[in-house]
């Protein structure tokens, strides 16, 4: 009787491995599921974009002055070349004055 009885917990334990085997791989195949990953990516990329708004807002706070001069150096740059235009009108403008001759053809 003893390997009758030795057969059947092994049995039991093949059984409850195998539904622990079960468990893990739909554990596994649910952490992988497409959707999920979507998911998980969203929430990493909103937490780590508040966490930089977070930061960049108490550097502000502490250096106000410093903030105000790159934003103002950066608005330069993104206006390069209107800026560059105006100054050459200008440049030519007081250069060569012209008073008689008007800017538009009507007069």
């Amino acid at each position: 009787m003893s390997r009758k009885n030795a057969y059947r917990e092994s049995c039991v334990r093949a059984d409850a491995a195998r539904a622990q085997l079960m468990a893990s791989a739909d554990a596994a195949k649910a952490r992988v599921a497409p959707a999920r990953l979507k998911q998980d990516l969203k929430d990493k990329i909103s937490n780590a974009a508040l966490d930089g708004v977070a930061r960049v807002a108490v550097q502000v706070q502490q250096r106000p002055v410093a903030f105000g001069a790159a934003t103002g150096a950066f608005a330069l740059f993104l206006a390069r070349r209107p800026l560059a235009a105006l100054f050459r009108r200008l440049y030519v403008r007081f250069t060569y004055p012209t008073p008689d001759i008007s800017e538009t053809d009507d007069g």
